[in-house]
């Protein structure tokens, strides 16, 4: 029995040396928690603060200034002042701001004798952001209502209306908006974790040598083993948007062009970063963990498919830009629920191409051109 003790712990101090020496054990151990406490903490929420609604004023009377002013005295509430109805329309559509809220010409006049009205109209593509921030209009107006009541020693404050319109998804239907979000869940993780076993698996077969000798160069290796993972990964999208308008019947209102040209922009910035990845890690299992970290997190949490970015702080807020899935969500969001609005297709296309290149260059510099 004292053998096989002094064998245990022999046994259990050769491990706790081993995990002294590996810097991975460390990091999974002790870093890795921090940052992913880091992300859920700050991350994770379904508050809106800080949401910016766009406001016309038909009436430039006084007290419709006094009304803006209310709205500029939250912190839930950002007004943003457009001189037209359509300006401020367009920039709903763009994603500018997240509602429109219009008072209007007779404001004043139909204040005073008793009964006026202000329009609100939000974006439904974000349907917990639109119900938020028509129960935060509804309550400033109501307040500020109450609060010119006190000042002219009314004991019921003047009754004002907020009619509420809800564009793009007027039914306010979650699933419109989180069913291509997960779209974008599912691809980045496919995307990503089968092009990064591509290479690692060529270096524990023991085959990447013999491609090394071979007259191929780096570019057409990556080319070559690429393509067909991009047909694979397109296929696949294919697959989820018509599961997505048959199966589910979310609204398809953009044109497959649309679809064509930010899914492969997509893929291509996944595909690398998974090709990246396969390439500085020589292991399959240690590829695939680190493919799954890089792509579920961020398009679980950081793509803005379930949570308000605006409502993230600054840093986290910051962090979302440097990821693909942030950009796809807001184009495929766009291309089934409003349509083919090209000014806001366009900007996220190119910056999923700029990152898809970035991973490019990285990997083509990372490729040995040699054996060693």
């Amino acid at each position: 029995m004292s053998i096989r003790l002094r064998r245990l712990i022999a046994l259990i101090g050769k491990e706790t040396l081993q995990v002294r020496r590996d810097p991975s054990c460390i990091l999974i151990a002790f870093v890795l928690p921090i940052i992913l406490l880091f992300i859920f903490g700050y991350g994770l929420s379904l508050d809106a603060k800080h949401v910016r609604l766009a406001v016309v004023l038909e009436d430039r009377s006084p007290t419709a200034q006094a009304l803006l002013s209310a709205f500029t005295a939250t912190k839930y509430v950002d007004p943003v002042l457009y001189e037209s109805r359509q300006e401020a329309e367009n920039a709903v559509v763009n994603t500018h701001v997240r509602g429109l809220l219009v008072v209007p010409n007779d404001f004043t006049t139909r204040l005073s004798v008793g009964h006026t009205s202000v329009q609100l109209i939000t974006d439904g593509v974000e349907t917990n952001t639109a119900t938020i921030l028509e129960n935060y209009v509804t309550g400033v107006v109501q307040r500020w209502a109450k609060h010119q009541a006190d000042e002219r020693g009314i004991v019921v404050g003047p009754p004002i209306d907020v009619v509420s319109r809800v564009y793009f998804n007027p039914e306010l239907e979650s699933r419109n908006a989180l069913i291509p979000g997960s779209v974008v869940l599912i691809m980045a993780i496919i995307g990503t974790l089968l092009t990064s076993l591509v290479v690692s698996r060529e270096w524990e077969r023991g085959t990447m040598e013999a491609m090394l000798a071979t007259p191929i160069g780096p570019f057409d290796m990556i080319l070559g083993k690429l393509i067909p993972y991009y047909g694979l990964g397109m296929v696949s999208t294919g697959c989820c948007v018509l599961l997505s308008y048959f199966l589910f019947h979310v609204p398809f209102r953009g044109s497959f062009a649309a679809l064509f040209l930010t899914s492969s922009a997509f893929l291509a910035a996944a595909l690398g970063m998974g090709f990246f990845v396969s390439t500085i890690c020589r292991s399959q299992f240690f590829a695939s963990q680190i493919a799954l970290l890089l792509a579920f997190l961020p398009s679980f949490i950081l793509s803005g498919a379930l949570f308000e970015i605006s409502a993230m702080p600054l840093p986290i807020s910051t962090i979302t830009h440097l990821f693909p899935a942030r950009y796809y969500v807001t184009c495929l969001q766009t291309v089934f629920m409003t349509g083919d609005i090209w000014p806001l297709l366009l900007p996220n296309v190119l910056v999923m191409l700029f990152i898809a290149a970035v991973f490019f260059l990285a990997t083509v510099a990372k490729t040995p051109k040699r054996l060693e």
